[in-house]
């Protein structure tokens, strides 16, 4: 176990590396440093000492990968590559370019974040999978082509119909939650009711058919065959078999969604207003934000890291002849 796990963290640094790589060529492909300095000063009468004043406080006047002047490894190191990518492995990501330390909201919006997507998360699962089994039960019957055909519907429908219409029921025509906005407390929990509900009605469709098909596949198997010949009663060879050897493709499915609990729901906060850090990374990319943009993708990639790690252990909890070598 302690091999494995130390095998996982070693592979993880490669990975981050080429994720920070790409990030950085993909994000000043588009944009040199003196456009960026352009777009933050103002895209008339700029002068090009004011460029190269703003480069030195964002500390982007130096080569971007290789310094030819230099010798030795400074031709690597004396970068902005390298100067801005080294304290992303310990958490140090330096300051936005309005100034604001990264880390300190990152650590102030992750509470709304978690606040919308641990129970849309929770709420979801355990709805999704209740639903799945259902429609297992009650499989080849008018039952469950209803429920399949509703799903079908459901994921037909666009992600942003459920956030507009829930906003012009819910907030304007019938004024149960308020349309947008956030506060802390215990009267955030009117601002994130409705951004819950539609991120749970919304998953319904995919994860409904998904868990469908999973337990269907478990349903037809021998030892599913066997517990029945036991007398055992359908509901209890679901809820006691199927589901317990259906865990397996479950957590793998699970492990994607972790990411998001932290970093947020891009569309639903940006629609919602809620200050989490799904808006903060789309305001970090309309304001062409490297600092923060670099920052919200190397979390990003160190959860999902995370959450494969967690999600190989599990499997020997859920399966005992799953062993970590």
């Amino acid at each position: 176990m302690i091999a494995y796990l130390i095998r996982r963290i070693l592979y993880a640094f490669p990975v981050l590396i080429g994720v920070n790589l790409l990030t950085f060529f993909l994000f000043f492909v588009v944009n040199t440093p003196d456009d960026m300095a352009r777009m933050q000063l103002g895209m008339k009468r700029v002068t090009p000492e004011a460029i190269e004043k703003w480069k030195q406080q964002q500390g982007y006047d130096k080569p971007l990968m290789l310094n030819t002047q230099a010798a030795g490894m400074s031709k690597i190191s004396d970068t902005v590559f390298f100067e801005k990518s080294v304290r992303m492995f310990v958490f140090d990501f330096g300051y936005a370019n309005d100034g604001r330390n990264i880390a300190r909201e990152i650590q102030t919006r992750m509470l709304p974040s978690l606040a919308i997507a641990l129970p849309t998360f929770v709420v979801g699962l355990l709805l999704y999978i209740t639903f799945a089994l259902f429609m297992t039960l009650f499989r080849g019957t008018a039952l469950d082509t209803l429920g399949v055909a509703l799903c079908v519907f459901l994921m037909s429908v666009s992600g942003l119909f459920y956030i507009i219409g829930g906003q012009f029921l819910a907030g304007k025509l019938w004024h149960w939650v308020p349309i947008s906005g956030y506060v802390g407390g215990a009267d955030s929990i009117k601002f994130i009711l409705l951004p819950v509900l539609i991120g749970v009605v919304s998953g319904i469709g995919a994860s409904g058919r998904w868990y469908r098909t999973i337990f269907l596949e478990e349903i037809n198997k021998d030892y599913v065959r066997t517990a029945r010949a036991k007398g055992l009663s359908e509901l209890r060879v679901l809820f006691g078999h199927v589901l317990k050897n259906a865990m397996i493709p479950i957590l793998t499915g699970v492990v994607v969604v972790i990411p998001l609990l932290f970093m947020g729901s891009l569309l639903t906060e940006s629609f919602f207003g809620i200050p989490g850090l799904g808006s903060y990374t789309i305001d970090a990319i309309n304001a062409q934000d490297f600092g923060v943009v670099r920052a919200m993708v190397f979390l990003g990639s160190v959860l999902y890291i995370v959450g494969l790690v967690l999600t190989d252990i599990s499997y020997t909890l859920v399966d005992p002849r799953v062993r970590l070598q």
